[in-house]
């Protein structure tokens, strides 16, 4: 669950940026997009918006699943092609997998796919601590009131899930912590940034994702089954999971 800019370049930025050499956490930066790498993210959004016409609240279908993988697999692709930070490109493909999971039906792909998305948020987590996360920041004045919005949140989504997940009630509450992990780090993000990476877009990307969660989580365990919410709620879910990708893929390869 994130956020989302001030992106000029200037002369004092490049400056920070040249200061901190070669630091691990910017090795593969190129700050811009090839060609070839804007082409597969342009392809990505068109198998997104397949999706969201065609298939959305779909049974499941090998069409279905195709068309959801490519959506997010494509952008993975295009961080590779881009030259965007390691961490990025497997938090990206991993998303791809757990769309491919959460694709089919049965409580073993539901798991595989929670652990897919997981071990994704924690990729992320990860290339926003080597770029210069730090907690520290969530005290400060501009920052605090998300920061504990955002463990409201978790905290409200944990009491609310755990008496109705049943069997699946340990690992659906160790995602929550994840994600509100993952939203802490990027909201600690340093803003200005220092390197070629735009911080508020990636906190924007941090918060649809948790958004597109957390009406994920209340579809799947708390909607009663005949409710109207039940036919738009699988557009939001998409709509801003799919957004979230697309955004930290611009956030990090130079796409916005």
């Amino acid at each position: 669950m994130a956020d989302r800019q001030d992106r000029g370049q200037s002369p004092s930025r490049q400056g920070v940026a040249a200061s901190v050499g070669d630091r691990p956490a910017r090795r593969g930066y190129r700050g811009g997009m090839s060609s070839i790498a804007f082409a597969l993210a342009v392809l990505a959004a068109g198998f997104a918006v397949v999706y969201l016409l065609r298939h959305c609240g779909e049974a499941e279908s090998r069409a279905r699943s195709a068309t959801k993988t490519l959506a997010t697999g494509l952008l993975a692709a295009s961080a590779l092609v881009a030259g965007a930070p390691s961490l990025l490109v497997a938090g990206l493909a991993l998303g791809a997998v757990g769309d491919l999971m959460l694709s089919r039906s049965g409580a073993r792909a539901f798991l595989a796919g929670l652990a897919a998305f997981a071990i994704a948020h924690l990729a992320y987590t990860a290339l926003f601590l080597t770029i210069g996360a730090a907690p520290a920041r969530l005290m400060a004045p501009e920052r605090n009131p998300a920061a504990l919005a955002l463990l409201a949140l978790g905290i409200a989504m944990g009491w609310r899930l755990w008496p109705v997940t049943g069997a699946l009630r340990w690992p659906v509450l160790v995602y929550v912590g994840i994600i509100v992990v993952m939203g802490m780090a990027a909201l600690s993000l340093p803003i200005p940034p220092t390197g070629p990476y735009d911080p508020l877009v990636a906190i924007a990307a941090a918060a649809l994702f948790i958004l597109s969660d957390a009406i994920l989580a209340f579809e799947l365990f708390l909607l009663p089954a005949t409710h109207r919410l039940r036919r738009i709620s699988p557009y939001a879910v998409w709509t801003s999971y799919w957004l979230a990708q697309a955004l930290f893929l611009g956030a990090f390869a130079g796409l916005t």
